[in-house]
């Protein structure tokens, strides 16, 4: 049985370009690989523009205002529901931002396939319960985990990100 990631495109901003969605699999395999989790697992991937995303953000976290990622986990700690279809632990969903995409790929000089590798590679710890919102040893941890991740995928970090 393999891992299930769905990917559906609501933008028109950015054009997606062609293997991205190859490389979405392959970067939410990685993580589910790394981090050694017994599968197979079910993950939703959307591509939507900055207004979609802003209005996502301010419904679910009071913030009215764009950003690259958002994580919805549909897992509490570590135990997930099961699709009956076709017997997946549903993870969650990542919806990401094309267009905010598309501007920190700019900013930091790579390409959009790398920065959409890493809001996925990020995004998918998040549905695993990794967080980083208090700062501190796990926001370390889940960067050497990112780090780790996207050196397997042959896309090691360039800049410094900071959040």
């Amino acid at each position: 049985m393999s891992n299930k990631v769905l990917i559906t495109n609501e933008q028109k901003t950015v054009k997606v370009p062609s293997g991205l969605r190859i490389l979405i699999r392959r970067a939410c395999n990685a993580v589910l690989e790394y981090e050694h989790f017994e599968g197979p697992a079910e993950i939703s991937v959307t591509f939507v523009d900055n207004a979609a995303i802003a209005e996502l953000n301010n419904q679910y976290r009071n913030k009215p205002m764009p950003t690259d990622v958002l994580s919805f986990p549909l897992g509490v700690d570590g135990q997930y529901d099961i699709n009956e279809t076709n017997g997946c632990k549903m993870l969650g969903d990542i919806v990401i931002s094309m267009e905010r995409a598309m501007e920190q790929a700019n900013l930091y000089g790579h390409s959009l396939q790398r920065e959409v590798a890493f809001l996925t590679v990020h995004s998918m710890l998040h549905l695993l319960g990794y967080d980083h919102e208090n700062g501190g040893l796990e926001a370390v941890r889940m960067r050497e985990r990112e780090e780790a991740i996207l050196i397997q995928l042959g896309l090691p970090r360039t800049v410094s990100y900071t959040e």
